[in-house]
């Protein structure tokens, strides 16, 4: 019987979780007036050297999550150090930050979609109006 879920994906679920918690609880570090982070997926190498996750970072300008980015970049010992408090292995993995925008662009993209929407419906409603009072 084949197992439901590679050692990888377990990684990295686990790893999912505990930087979450991290990010949530101890990481005091960051700009401005308390932007959002929330990890939205974590990428683990075959070997369980390299982690690559993705953070989502709402309520933040450009500029903020570029600087979001780079100290957590900078502070990747901070957080792999307690990481592997909470892990048990014998290596912890090699953190890699990136910023994910997929969700923030789905959500541009979906209030396009409703405002065109939108003024499709008024655009309708004002022709036929027009064509009712004739």
């Amino acid at each position: 019987m084949a197992r439901e879920f590679s050692r990888t994906d377990r990684v990295a679920q686990q790893i999912h979780k505990e930087i979450a918690s991290i990010l949530q609880n101890e990481y005091k570090h960051r700009v401005g007036d308390l932007p959002l982070i929330t990890v939205s997926d974590v990428d683990v190498s075959r070997d369980l050297a390299h982690a690559k996750i993705f953070v989502t970072i709402y309520n933040s300008t450009e500029e903020e999550s570029k600087v979001l980015i780079k100290q957590l970049a900078e502070f990747k010992g901070f957080i792999r150090n307690i990481l592997s408090k909470r892990l048990r292995m014998r290596s912890v993995p090699h953190l890699h930050f990136f910023e994910d925008k997929s969700i923030v662009e789905g959500m541009r993209i979906s209030n396009l979609v409703s405002q065109t929407l939108a003024e499709d419906e008024q655009k309708r409603g004002t022709s036929t109006d027009s064509e009712e009072q004739e």
